[in-house]
């Protein structure tokens, strides 16, 4: 809604006074903490190896959703490698990685395992930084590592065609910025009495209504709210993923960012939106637990089986979800071999049991793991 003295809240009188109601949000507050005692309670019953791989397969979400939602899409192998090698955990062979998806991992890597850690402005431009490494964005120059300065024109989120765009915000003038972010510097690093999930909500829409860099303000947004939840949780290990549900929900967080920034100080409608979708990616998280438990399995059976690194790759990449069916000329492709190599290689693992056909025919054979 508009308003007869202000369009955003940051123009509001008493901002960034932020207002809610508790009571509404008490049965939602309850509903995550319930599903995040349920994943904890089943975590702790794991080894260590296994919460690592969930903690991996989390962060991969994190990183490679983060960069979705705001259309860029990056290699997952490639992620999953850079985060593999700083985590220390084994997944294989790793896949080559470029220096962009390292500032990305970089970035939500020290959100979540240094979360303790105060945030700073020097911390957020190295988060900046390391977003933006060759200082563009595209093919536009950007000021990196410092606050925007609106040479050219205010800040605005628009949407459409040159000349029939649609202006959804207007973030605050950058020279308020300094004041501005100073503020909410100071209020996230002190006790300022907000149950933490909730902080973790009014973090990441402070940080996005300020705006403060000429690019990447959502995916530092949602560093920050991480960085929040890191927090709430108690732990340095992720093992859910905000950023992979918000994707999925993609349209409804434009619109309702778009509703609480043009509406009054009482955000209750963006902290129940906020609440909902991380108890929905708890809930997520649940499934991804059950394909690490399944992968664990699949490598006990199989400890005494000596396989091939051409084996090994290809069977990560089937127990990682492989979408559609592996012919031997999907495997050719994956393992970098021949196709007489390929069929070497499926052959030995039918022969062992590890692989079966898949049912029905088609032009090419399918091959599958073998649960039985």
């Amino acid at each position: 809604m508009n308003h007869d003295d202000y369009l955003y809240i940051w123009q509001a009188p008493d901002w960034p006074h932020w207002r809610y109601d508790l009571a509404a949000l008490a049965g939602r507050l309850a509903d995550v903490s319930r599903a995040q005692g349920m994943l904890l309670g089943r975590l702790t019953d794991v080894g260590a190896a296994t919460r690592d791989q969930a903690s991996l397969l989390a962060l991969t979400d994190d990183v490679v959703k983060t960069s979705e939602i705001e259309g860029e899409h990056l290699n997952v192998a490639s992620v999953r490698s850079s985060i593999a090698r700083r985590l220390g955990v084994d997944v294989g062979a790793l896949a080559p990685v470029d220096r962009h998806v390292e500032g990305v991992v970089e970035m939500v890597l020290d959100a979540t395992a240094n979360s303790a850690q105060p945030m700073t402005a020097e911390r957020l431009f190295g988060w900046h930084a390391a977003l933006f490494p060759t200082g563009y964005s595209g093919m536009t120059r950007i000021k990196v590592a410092g606050w925007r300065d609106d040479t050219n024109g205010p800040m605005q989120v628009v949407s459409g065609a040159m000349g029939r765009q649609k202006v959804h915000f207007e973030a605050p003038p950058a020279e308020q910025l300094p004041s501005e972010t100073a503020r909410f510097l100071d209020w996230l690093n002190a006790d300022s009495g907000e149950p933490p999930l909730i902080k973790a909500g009014l973090g990441h829409l402070w940080f996005v209504t300020l705006h403060p860099f000429d690019d990447g303000n959502g995916r530092i947004a949602r560093a920050v709210g991480d960085l929040l939840l890191a927090r709430a949780d108690g732990s340095p290990q992720r093992f859910y993923s905000l950023s992979a549900q918000i994707q999925r929900d993609r349209k409804a967080y434009y619109e309702i960012l778009e509703r609480t920034q043009k509406g009054t100080l009482d955000v209750t409608a963006w902290l129940v939106w906020f609440l909902e979708s991380l108890r929905r990616a708890v809930d997520q998280a649940q499934h991804t637990l059950d394909a690490v438990l399944i992968k664990a399995r699949f490598w006990q059976r199989w400890a005494a089986t000596p396989f091939n690194q051409r084996q090994v790759k290809v069977l990560h990449r089937l127990l990682d979800g492989f979408e559609g069916k592996l012919t031997s000329s999907k495997w050719a492709a994956i393992a970098k071999c021949s196709a007489d190599t390929a069929l070497r290689d499926i052959n030995d693992l039918l022969a062992r049991g590890v692989l079966r056909k898949m049912a029905g025919g088609g032009r090419s054979t399918g091959y599958e793991l073998n649960t039985l």
